[in-house]
Protein backbone atom coordinates (compact mmCIF):
# COMPACT_ATOMS: atom_id res chain seq x y z
CA UNK A 1 0.00 0.00 0.00
CA UNK A 2 1.13 3.72 -0.49
CA UNK A 3 1.38 6.16 1.89
CA UNK A 4 -1.30 9.02 2.55
CA UNK A 5 -0.94 11.48 0.02
CA UNK A 6 -1.34 15.04 0.49
CA UNK A 7 -4.16 16.78 1.09
CA UNK A 8 -4.04 18.67 -2.62
CA UNK A 9 -2.23 15.90 -4.41
CA UNK A 10 -5.57 13.71 -2.65
CA UNK A 11 -8.05 16.33 -3.64
CA UNK A 12 -6.70 16.55 -7.39
CA UNK A 13 -6.77 12.92 -7.61
CA UNK A 14 -10.81 12.37 -6.65
CA UNK A 15 -11.31 15.49 -8.49
CA UNK A 16 -9.89 13.41 -11.52
CA UNK A 17 -11.65 10.45 -10.93
CA UNK A 18 -14.84 12.38 -11.10
CA UNK A 19 -14.24 14.01 -13.85
CA UNK A 20 -13.63 11.25 -15.62
CA UNK A 21 -16.83 9.52 -14.24
CA UNK A 22 -18.55 12.73 -15.41
CA UNK A 23 -17.61 13.12 -18.46
CA UNK A 24 -17.75 8.63 -19.40
CA UNK A 25 -21.50 8.83 -18.15
CA UNK A 26 -22.06 12.10 -20.57
CA UNK A 27 -20.49 9.80 -23.68
CA UNK A 28 -22.80 6.69 -22.74
CA UNK A 29 -26.07 8.80 -22.24
CA UNK A 30 -25.06 10.19 -25.85
CA UNK A 31 -24.23 6.58 -27.16
CA UNK A 32 -27.85 4.81 -26.07
CA UNK A 33 -29.64 8.32 -27.57
CA UNK A 34 -28.31 7.41 -30.73
CA UNK A 35 -28.15 3.44 -30.51
CA UNK A 36 -31.32 1.68 -32.60
CA UNK A 37 -33.39 -0.77 -29.60
CA UNK A 38 -31.48 -3.71 -29.17
CA UNK A 39 -31.09 -6.82 -27.01
CA UNK A 40 -32.55 -6.42 -23.31
CA UNK A 41 -29.46 -7.21 -21.77
CA UNK A 42 -27.45 -4.24 -23.46
CA UNK A 43 -30.08 -1.81 -22.46
CA UNK A 44 -30.31 -2.87 -19.16
CA UNK A 45 -26.25 -2.29 -19.61
CA UNK A 46 -26.72 1.42 -20.86
CA UNK A 47 -29.79 2.43 -18.48
CA UNK A 48 -26.63 2.35 -15.44
CA UNK A 49 -24.13 4.48 -17.57
CA UNK A 50 -22.36 4.90 -13.99
CA UNK A 51 -21.52 1.29 -13.54
CA UNK A 52 -18.05 1.68 -15.88
CA UNK A 53 -16.12 -1.02 -17.03
CA UNK A 54 -13.02 -1.19 -15.33
CA UNK A 55 -10.28 -1.01 -17.70
CA UNK A 56 -11.44 1.97 -20.34
CA UNK A 57 -14.11 3.94 -17.73
CA UNK A 58 -16.08 4.49 -20.75
CA UNK A 59 -18.58 1.73 -21.68
CA UNK A 60 -20.95 0.55 -19.62
CA UNK A 61 -20.05 -3.02 -17.69
CA UNK A 62 -22.01 -5.72 -19.70
CA UNK A 63 -25.21 -7.24 -18.32
CA UNK A 64 -25.82 -10.77 -19.81
CA UNK A 65 -29.51 -11.00 -18.32
CA UNK A 66 -28.09 -12.63 -15.42
CA UNK A 67 -24.81 -11.05 -13.89
CA UNK A 68 -22.78 -8.43 -14.64
CA UNK A 69 -19.49 -8.37 -15.56
CA UNK A 70 -16.28 -6.12 -14.38
CA UNK A 71 -15.59 -5.39 -18.04
CA UNK A 72 -17.77 -3.84 -20.91
CA UNK A 73 -16.74 -6.38 -23.96
CA UNK A 74 -14.19 -9.16 -24.43
CA UNK A 75 -11.49 -6.15 -25.77
CA UNK A 76 -11.42 -4.76 -21.97
CA UNK A 77 -11.59 -8.01 -20.64
CA UNK A 78 -8.31 -9.41 -22.72
CA UNK A 79 -6.32 -5.83 -21.57
CA UNK A 80 -7.08 -6.13 -18.46
CA UNK A 81 -5.93 -10.30 -18.10
CA UNK A 82 -2.41 -9.19 -20.00
CA UNK A 83 -2.06 -6.23 -17.54
CA UNK A 84 -1.82 -9.07 -14.80
CA UNK A 85 0.64 -11.45 -17.52
CA UNK A 86 3.85 -10.67 -16.30
CA UNK A 87 5.80 -8.44 -19.31
CA UNK A 88 9.48 -8.77 -20.37
CA UNK A 89 9.41 -4.17 -20.45
CA UNK A 90 6.88 -3.63 -17.46
CA UNK A 91 6.06 0.22 -17.24
CA UNK A 92 8.00 2.53 -14.78
CA UNK A 93 7.32 2.63 -11.68
CA UNK A 94 7.05 5.59 -9.14
CA UNK A 95 7.87 6.19 -6.15
CA UNK A 96 4.97 6.85 -3.63
CA UNK A 97 5.90 6.45 0.43
CA UNK A 98 7.10 3.12 1.30
CA UNK A 99 5.70 1.26 -1.61
CA UNK A 100 6.36 1.48 -5.14
CA UNK A 101 3.49 1.78 -7.57
CA UNK A 102 2.16 2.83 -10.73
CA UNK A 103 0.79 5.85 -10.91
CA UNK A 104 -1.46 6.34 -14.08
CA UNK A 105 -3.33 10.03 -14.81
CA UNK A 106 -6.57 10.55 -12.69
CA UNK A 107 -8.52 11.63 -15.94
CA UNK A 108 -7.42 8.89 -18.94
CA UNK A 109 -6.23 6.05 -16.33
CA UNK A 110 -3.51 5.14 -19.03
CA UNK A 111 -0.49 7.42 -19.36
CA UNK A 112 1.28 7.80 -16.57
CA UNK A 113 1.35 10.99 -13.88
CA UNK A 114 3.71 14.03 -15.55
CA UNK A 115 6.51 14.70 -12.85
CA UNK A 116 7.80 17.84 -13.78
CA UNK A 117 10.98 17.19 -11.48
CA UNK A 118 9.59 18.35 -8.30
CA UNK A 119 5.65 17.27 -7.97
CA UNK A 120 4.20 14.65 -9.45
CA UNK A 121 0.59 15.80 -10.79
CA UNK A 122 -2.55 14.34 -11.18
CA UNK A 123 -2.41 13.97 -14.83
CA UNK A 124 -0.40 13.22 -17.55
CA UNK A 125 -0.67 16.09 -19.49
CA UNK A 126 -2.44 19.48 -20.70
CA UNK A 127 -4.98 17.35 -22.71
CA UNK A 128 -6.42 16.14 -19.63
CA UNK A 129 -5.75 18.87 -17.51
CA UNK A 130 -7.98 20.48 -19.30
CA UNK A 131 -10.55 18.18 -19.58
CA UNK A 132 -10.51 17.37 -15.91
CA UNK A 133 -10.80 21.36 -15.50
CA UNK A 134 -13.56 21.25 -17.81
CA UNK A 135 -15.47 18.93 -16.22
CA UNK A 136 -16.00 21.29 -13.27
CA UNK A 137 -16.64 20.69 -9.51
CA UNK A 138 -19.31 21.29 -7.01
CA UNK A 139 -19.33 22.43 -3.72
CA UNK A 140 -20.75 19.38 -2.12
CA UNK A 141 -17.62 17.63 -3.87
CA UNK A 142 -15.10 20.38 -2.86
CA UNK A 143 -16.10 19.91 1.02
CA UNK A 144 -15.74 16.66 0.56
CA UNK A 145 -12.12 16.90 0.39
CA UNK A 146 -11.42 19.27 2.22
CA UNK A 147 -11.13 22.06 0.85
CA UNK A 148 -13.37 25.39 -0.38
CA UNK A 149 -14.74 25.19 -4.23
CA UNK A 150 -12.44 28.54 -5.46
CA UNK A 151 -9.27 26.78 -4.02
CA UNK A 152 -9.77 23.27 -5.66
CA UNK A 153 -10.56 24.98 -9.10
CA UNK A 154 -6.90 27.22 -8.41
CA UNK A 155 -5.17 23.93 -8.33
CA UNK A 156 -6.19 22.84 -11.73
CA UNK A 157 -3.94 24.68 -13.64
CA UNK A 158 -3.05 23.91 -16.93
CA UNK A 159 -0.48 21.52 -17.17
CA UNK A 160 2.61 22.24 -19.42
CA UNK A 161 4.01 20.86 -22.64
CA UNK A 162 6.92 18.30 -21.30
CA UNK A 163 9.55 19.53 -21.18
CA UNK A 164 8.27 22.80 -20.52
CA UNK A 165 11.33 24.58 -21.15
CA UNK A 166 11.63 24.48 -25.22
CA UNK A 167 8.98 21.84 -26.43
CA UNK A 168 7.73 21.36 -30.03
CA UNK A 169 4.42 23.05 -30.22
CA UNK A 170 2.33 20.38 -31.50
CA UNK A 171 3.91 16.93 -29.76
CA UNK A 172 5.76 18.02 -27.16
CA UNK A 173 9.24 16.70 -27.63
CA UNK A 174 12.47 18.42 -27.47
CA UNK A 175 13.11 21.02 -30.36
CA UNK A 176 16.51 22.00 -31.30
CA UNK A 177 15.20 25.01 -33.50
CA UNK A 178 12.16 25.83 -34.38
CA UNK A 179 9.34 25.58 -32.69
CA UNK A 180 8.73 21.99 -33.96
CA UNK A 181 10.56 18.62 -33.30
CA UNK A 182 10.73 17.36 -37.10
CA UNK A 183 9.53 17.52 -40.36
CA UNK A 184 6.64 15.48 -39.35
CA UNK A 185 4.82 18.19 -36.69
CA UNK A 186 5.85 20.78 -38.80
CA UNK A 187 4.00 19.24 -41.79
CA UNK A 188 1.30 18.82 -39.43
CA UNK A 189 1.14 22.11 -38.89
CA UNK A 190 1.60 24.23 -42.32
CA UNK A 191 -1.56 21.67 -43.38
CA UNK A 192 -3.48 23.52 -41.17
CA UNK A 193 -2.09 27.17 -41.90
CA UNK A 194 -3.58 29.94 -41.82
CA UNK A 195 -3.90 28.53 -37.96
CA UNK A 196 -2.61 29.67 -34.35
CA UNK A 197 -1.26 26.96 -32.06
CA UNK A 198 -1.02 28.34 -28.35
CA UNK A 199 2.43 28.82 -26.87
CA UNK A 200 2.14 26.91 -23.46
CA UNK A 201 3.35 29.67 -20.33
CA UNK A 202 6.77 28.49 -19.07
CA UNK A 203 8.01 27.45 -22.72
CA UNK A 204 10.52 29.60 -23.57
CA UNK A 205 9.16 31.24 -26.07
CA UNK A 206 5.87 32.74 -23.71
CA UNK A 207 8.78 34.11 -21.73
CA UNK A 208 11.10 35.65 -24.71
CA UNK A 209 7.82 37.19 -26.34
CA UNK A 210 6.95 38.44 -22.70
CA UNK A 211 9.91 39.84 -22.01
CA UNK A 212 9.85 42.01 -25.60
CA UNK A 213 6.52 43.15 -24.62
CA UNK A 214 7.52 44.33 -20.89
CA UNK A 215 10.51 45.68 -22.40
CA UNK A 216 9.40 48.07 -24.99
CA UNK A 217 6.12 49.39 -23.12
CA UNK A 218 7.88 52.64 -22.87
CA UNK A 219 4.58 54.86 -22.30
CA UNK A 220 3.72 56.39 -18.39
CA UNK A 221 1.42 53.29 -17.72
CA UNK A 222 2.02 50.31 -15.81
CA UNK A 223 2.60 47.84 -18.23
CA UNK A 224 -0.16 45.09 -18.55
CA UNK A 225 -0.06 41.50 -17.87
CA UNK A 226 0.59 39.08 -20.77
CA UNK A 227 -2.21 36.23 -20.85
CA UNK A 228 -1.56 34.14 -23.73
CA UNK A 229 0.71 34.16 -26.48
CA UNK A 230 -0.04 32.12 -30.31
CA UNK A 231 2.52 30.92 -32.70
CA UNK A 232 1.62 32.32 -36.46
CA UNK A 233 1.56 29.02 -39.09
CA UNK A 234 1.69 31.11 -42.53
CA UNK A 235 0.89 29.58 -45.86
CA UNK A 236 4.09 27.75 -46.90
CA UNK A 237 3.68 29.99 -50.25
CA UNK A 238 3.46 33.27 -48.00
CA UNK A 239 6.47 32.38 -45.80
CA UNK A 240 8.72 31.53 -49.11
CA UNK A 241 7.96 34.42 -51.20
CA UNK A 242 9.27 36.46 -47.09
CA UNK A 243 12.40 34.05 -47.49
CA UNK A 244 12.71 35.11 -51.09
CA UNK A 245 13.23 38.70 -50.69
CA UNK A 246 14.85 38.20 -47.21
CA UNK A 247 17.62 36.59 -48.75
CA UNK A 248 17.66 39.50 -51.93
CA UNK A 249 18.30 42.20 -49.64
CA UNK A 250 20.94 40.25 -47.81
CA UNK A 251 22.35 39.79 -50.96
CA UNK A 252 22.49 43.49 -51.26
CA UNK A 253 23.45 44.40 -48.12
CA UNK A 254 25.45 41.57 -46.49
CA UNK A 255 24.11 41.85 -43.32
CA UNK A 256 25.55 38.58 -41.83
CA UNK A 257 28.77 39.31 -42.33
CA UNK A 258 27.97 42.79 -39.90
CA UNK A 259 26.74 40.05 -37.61
CA UNK A 260 23.44 40.65 -38.11
CA UNK A 261 20.62 38.61 -38.97
CA UNK A 262 19.93 38.08 -42.71
CA UNK A 263 18.46 40.83 -44.34
CA UNK A 264 18.86 42.62 -40.98
CA UNK A 265 15.58 41.14 -39.98
CA UNK A 266 14.16 42.83 -36.69
CA UNK A 267 10.85 41.78 -34.43
CA UNK A 268 8.19 44.67 -34.46
CA UNK A 269 5.03 45.10 -32.92
CA UNK A 270 1.35 46.57 -34.54
CA UNK A 271 -1.23 47.07 -33.64
CA UNK A 272 -4.50 46.79 -35.15
CA UNK A 273 -8.62 46.47 -34.94
CA UNK A 274 -10.46 43.36 -33.99
CA UNK A 275 -13.88 42.84 -34.62
CA UNK A 276 -14.61 38.93 -33.30
CA UNK A 277 -12.93 36.92 -29.91
CA UNK A 278 -10.47 35.76 -32.01
CA UNK A 279 -7.21 34.95 -28.84
CA UNK A 280 -9.65 34.79 -26.16
CA UNK A 281 -9.70 31.99 -24.03
CA UNK A 282 -7.74 30.02 -26.20
CA UNK A 283 -10.12 30.64 -29.36
CA UNK A 284 -7.88 30.35 -32.57
CA UNK A 285 -10.46 30.30 -34.95
CA UNK A 286 -9.65 32.87 -37.51
CA UNK A 287 -13.58 34.76 -38.26
CA UNK A 288 -14.80 35.68 -41.49
CA UNK A 289 -15.55 39.09 -41.64
CA UNK A 290 -13.62 41.04 -44.26
CA UNK A 291 -13.44 43.82 -42.29
CA UNK A 292 -12.01 42.23 -39.14
CA UNK A 293 -8.01 43.33 -39.32
CA UNK A 294 -6.61 41.55 -37.47
CA UNK A 295 -8.22 37.94 -38.85
CA UNK A 296 -7.10 39.42 -42.13
CA UNK A 297 -3.49 40.40 -41.69
CA UNK A 298 -3.35 36.67 -40.04
CA UNK A 299 -4.99 35.34 -42.77
CA UNK A 300 -3.11 36.59 -45.94
CA UNK A 301 -0.48 38.70 -44.36
CA UNK A 302 -0.46 43.13 -44.69
CA UNK A 303 -1.65 44.37 -47.60
CA UNK A 304 -0.47 47.54 -49.01
CA UNK A 305 -4.39 48.37 -50.92
CA UNK A 306 -5.50 48.85 -47.07
CA UNK A 307 -3.22 51.45 -46.19
CA UNK A 308 -5.13 54.83 -44.32
CA UNK A 309 -8.33 52.74 -44.02
CA UNK A 310 -8.49 52.63 -40.35
CA UNK A 311 -5.60 55.41 -39.73
CA UNK A 312 -6.80 57.69 -42.49
CA UNK A 313 -2.96 59.23 -43.11
CA UNK A 314 0.86 57.89 -42.49
CA UNK A 315 2.90 60.20 -41.57
CA UNK A 316 5.81 58.77 -43.90
CA UNK A 317 3.61 58.05 -46.87
CA UNK A 318 1.74 54.89 -47.95
CA UNK A 319 3.70 51.84 -45.61
CA UNK A 320 3.14 49.46 -43.37
CA UNK A 321 3.67 50.67 -40.24
CA UNK A 322 5.10 49.05 -37.04
CA UNK A 323 6.99 49.91 -34.01
CA UNK A 324 10.00 48.80 -31.36
CA UNK A 325 7.51 50.41 -28.55
CA UNK A 326 4.57 47.79 -27.50
CA UNK A 327 2.71 51.16 -25.87
CA UNK A 328 2.73 52.97 -28.93
CA UNK A 329 1.27 49.70 -31.11
CA UNK A 330 -1.00 49.08 -28.21
CA UNK A 331 -2.65 52.68 -29.09
CA UNK A 332 -3.99 51.22 -32.29
CA UNK A 333 -5.13 47.92 -30.79
CA UNK A 334 -8.93 48.27 -30.49
CA UNK A 335 -11.80 45.85 -29.85
CA UNK A 336 -15.33 45.69 -31.41
CA UNK A 337 -16.48 43.68 -29.39
CA UNK A 338 -16.33 43.54 -25.18
CA UNK A 339 -13.37 41.65 -23.87
CA UNK A 340 -11.36 41.63 -21.48
CA UNK A 341 -7.96 41.57 -23.00
CA UNK A 342 -6.78 43.28 -26.21
CA UNK A 343 -3.98 41.94 -29.11
CA UNK A 344 -1.19 42.87 -30.44
CA UNK A 345 1.11 41.17 -33.58
CA UNK A 346 4.53 40.44 -32.98
CA UNK A 347 5.95 40.65 -36.65
CA UNK A 348 9.25 39.28 -38.56
CA UNK A 349 10.35 42.19 -40.67
CA UNK A 350 12.80 42.37 -43.12
CA UNK A 351 14.49 45.93 -42.68
CA UNK A 352 17.48 46.21 -44.52
CA UNK A 353 19.20 49.27 -45.07
CA UNK A 354 16.69 51.74 -42.98
CA UNK A 355 16.50 55.41 -44.06
CA UNK A 356 16.28 57.52 -40.43
CA UNK A 357 13.81 60.28 -40.77
CA UNK A 358 12.93 62.59 -38.05
CA UNK A 359 9.82 64.20 -39.72
CA UNK A 360 6.95 63.56 -41.60
CA UNK A 361 7.20 62.71 -45.44
CA UNK A 362 3.11 61.87 -46.18
CA UNK A 363 4.13 61.55 -49.49
CA UNK A 364 6.32 58.60 -49.91
CA UNK A 365 5.50 55.41 -51.32
CA UNK A 366 9.02 53.93 -51.20
CA UNK A 367 12.15 54.59 -49.06
CA UNK A 368 14.65 56.77 -50.79
CA UNK A 369 16.96 55.35 -53.63
CA UNK A 370 19.53 52.35 -52.03
CA UNK A 371 17.51 51.84 -48.85
CA UNK A 372 14.92 49.18 -47.97
CA UNK A 373 12.99 50.91 -45.27
CA UNK A 374 12.67 53.98 -43.35
CA UNK A 375 13.42 54.41 -39.74
CA UNK A 376 11.34 57.32 -38.18
CA UNK A 377 13.10 58.29 -35.04
CA UNK A 378 12.36 60.13 -31.80
CA UNK A 379 14.87 63.38 -31.49
CA UNK A 380 14.13 66.35 -29.61
CA UNK A 381 12.03 68.74 -32.31
CA UNK A 382 11.12 66.19 -34.50
CA UNK A 383 7.31 65.12 -34.60
CA UNK A 384 7.71 61.49 -33.15
CA UNK A 385 7.23 60.64 -29.71
CA UNK A 386 8.02 56.94 -30.01
CA UNK A 387 9.61 55.23 -33.37
CA UNK A 388 8.34 53.81 -35.93
CA UNK A 389 9.82 51.41 -38.80
CA UNK A 390 8.00 51.81 -42.22
CA UNK A 391 8.74 49.13 -45.01
CA UNK A 392 6.71 49.62 -48.52
CA UNK A 393 6.94 46.25 -49.86
CA UNK A 394 4.08 43.42 -48.65
CA UNK A 395 6.57 40.60 -48.52
CA UNK A 396 8.97 42.51 -46.17
CA UNK A 397 6.52 41.92 -43.21
CA UNK A 398 4.71 38.45 -41.61
CA UNK A 399 2.93 38.27 -38.41
CA UNK A 400 4.91 35.75 -35.95
CA UNK A 401 2.78 35.85 -32.63
CA UNK A 402 -0.60 37.13 -31.27
CA UNK A 403 -0.47 38.24 -28.16
CA UNK A 404 -3.51 38.52 -25.59
CA UNK A 405 -3.09 40.97 -22.86
CA UNK A 406 -5.25 42.90 -20.24
CA UNK A 407 -7.23 45.58 -21.63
Amino acid sequence: MSAALPPMHAALSVLGTMAGQYLASQQAQAAQAQQPASSASYQAAQMNATNLCDVCHVKPKYFDGKKTHSYCSKGCASKMQNKSTPSNNPPKRAKSGKASVVQTCDYCHKLPKYNDGTTTHSFCGKTCAQKAKAAGTTSAQAKSVGLKPNALAAMLTVLPFRPVKNGCLLCGNAVKKGHFCGKGCTSKAEKKAPALLEVPQGHDTFKNVTDQFKASWRHQTACPTVRRIYKVIGHPSSISKYEAYRSQVEARGNFVAAGRSAGNENRRWHGTTRECLLGDNGNCNLCTSSSCSLCGILRTSYSLSLFGKKTGWGRFGAGIYTSSTSSKSNDYSNNIKPSKLKAILLNKVVVGKGYKMMQDNTNLTAPPTGYDSVLAEVVTGGSLNYDELVCYTENAIRPSYLVMYDG
